[in-house]
């Protein structure tokens, strides 16, 4: 929980495809409850795998985004993404609420979470190429076109980036990203 009671920052987790940011997420929270995880409405058939999510149609999206059902929503890969206003009250009492969100969308996120945390996870381009290999959801064609894009920069500005290297095992990852997050209870 955060030591004043007080919402606990939104916690943005981005890197590219293969990178690990859900695995990172679900073992933060394992070791450490006080985190939470916010799940994203995504224009995608949930039987897709992956990260936990909820699957909606592109015109129920529609129909959610004109609504306000959404803090922030954005698109990318061909689908719409959606962080819902649920998300204030996840924040409450916690030590952070983790969001795997675009790179694309940060500099948004900053302006609606002015308390934006940045954890950017990145690996070597040849631990990436094998992970997403492995998880088997895109051709050949598309894993080249994740890797191009894997050395995007992050948005200029943005107000706190935590980088984290997550080419090694998932303890030492998380280790390293609570001492990061949180260095006064190391």
């Amino acid at each position: 929980m955060s030591e004043t009671g007080a919402d606990g920052p939104v916690i943005a987790v981005v890197g590219p495809s293969g990178v690990g940011k859900d695995s990172v997420m679900a073992a933060l929270v394992a070791r450490d409850p006080g985190y939470r995880l916010q799940r994203r409405v995504i224009t995608r058939a949930e039987t897709a795998g992956g990260e936990a999510f909820t699957g909606v149609s592109p015109e129920r999206f529609e129909q959610m985004e004109a609504a306000g059902a959404f803090a922030l929503s954005w698109r990318a890969h061909g689908l719409a993404y959606g962080i819902p206003v649920q998300i204030a009250a996840a924040r409450r009492g916690a030590r952070g609420v983790l969001v795997n969100l675009s790179r694309g969308v940060l500099t948004e996120a900053a302006a609606r979470f002015p308390d934006l945390i940045v954890l950017a996870l990145s690996a070597d381009p040849a631990v990436l190429a094998a992970r997403l290999a492995a998880r088997g959801r895109e051709d050949a064609e598309d894993r080249a076109r994740r890797l191009i894009r894997a050395a995007a920069p992050l948005p200029a500005g943005l107000p706190r980036v935590v980088a984290l290297d997550n080419s090694g095992s998932l303890e030492a990852t998380v280790t390293a990203a609570l001492s990061l997050l949180q260095p006064e209870s190391a």
